[in-house]
């Protein structure tokens, strides 16, 4: 979905245009009780877990699905992310292909039959918590530190696909922070105070190339990510000196004139290009000579505890 996110959005309490949008909230209200109430179906040959989000976009469910790929590659598991086709999703569909085995369909049922005559036996999904034909066996709901849950109204009022109070039929929680240093007392507060058994863990994001990377440079930075500010706050946090930044919608389709557009600017002003790693494999490829791009990876606090909670809940179920 090419949007840009509202500002009123993340708001901290909601302004005038949410409470004038908050009878189409019904349309999503709607839909989810429907959804709650239909029938899942279990799968019994593979093991299935859902990292999602209730907040749209942002929320680091892409860097949390390769790192959960990461840590049970390293078992005697046989896993594979997956992800639901989605044309103008393809920047994601990229990374998981290129960081993991993958399986896409333009349906999610299709995908865990495809992954059971691929003989797997644990799929782990990048998003999917909405969909009301699957019981997944282990459910995890990823937020953002900085954005929360905004100004806690549903689409189109404000980024909530579901209310806060659906995280009473999740399993665990996992917080994404730029370092380690930020302050989640409010945040658990509020999700212990809906569902006090529910697990929370924090990650943080690392730049894992920053070597490659003269600090005592200028640069432009660009994206079209769910969370544009958490990609220079990174920056910030690691000492990147930002003269200027250009902004783009969530899963922006760059084309030729855009890219040239940014090149210009740069070497107008005798600066460097970075961009995120979503954004670059979208780039034409005859363009990419001048730009880079920060490698990312997700650090999962208590990890073992984690992935203890995810095996102990499989296994129980099977």
């Amino acid at each position: 979905m090419k949007f840009k996110k509202p500002k009123f959005w993340d708001y901290k309490k909601p302004n005038f245009i949410a409470y004038l949008l908050t009878p189409l909230n019904l349309i999503i209200g709607i839909n989810n009780i429907i959804l709650n109430i239909k029938p899942k179906k279990k799968y019994q040959k593979i093991k299935t877990i859902c990292v999602g989000n209730i907040y749209l976009g942002g929320t680091g469910k892409t860097p949390t699905v390769i790192k959960l790929y990461e840590i049970f590659k390293n078992t005697k598991l046989k896993v594979s992310t997956a992800k639901k086709f989605y044309p103008d999703q393809k920047d994601e569909h990229i990374i998981l292909n290129n960081r993991s085995e993958f399986i896409t369909s333009d349906n999610r049922q299709k995908i865990i039959l495809k992954a059971i005559e691929r003989n797997y036996e644990l799929l782990i999904f990048d998003d999917g918590l909405q969909d009301g034909r699957i019981d997944y066996d282990f459910k995890l709901v990823c937020f953002d530190s900085e954005n929360w849950i905004g100004n806690g109204f549903l689409i189109p009022s404000g980024p909530m696909r579901e209310k806060i109070e659906s995280l009473k039929k999740y399993d665990a929680v996992i917080i994404k922070n730029v370092d380690k240093k930020f302050d989640l007392n409010e945040i658990y507060q509020s999700i212990n105070e809906i569902n006090p058994k529910i697990q929370i863990f924090n990650s943080f994001l690392k730049i894992k190339n920053k070597n490659e990377f003269n600090l005592n440079d200028k640069f432009l930075i660009f994206s079209g990510i769910g969370n544009n500010n958490s990609f220079k706050e990174i920056l910030i946090k690691n000492d990147f000196n930002i003269v200027e930044e250009m902004i783009f919608p969530d899963h922006f389709d760059y084309k030729a004139f855009d890219i040239i557009k940014i090149l210009k600017n740069a070497e107008n002003k005798n600066i460097k290009i970075i961009t995120t790693e979503k954004d670059y494999v979208k780039i034409p490829v005859n363009l990419r000579e001048k730009i880079n791009f920060i490698k990312i990876d997700l650090e999962i606090l208590e990890q073992k505890k984690l992935t203890g909670l995810i095996e102990s809940k499989i296994n129980e179920i099977n």
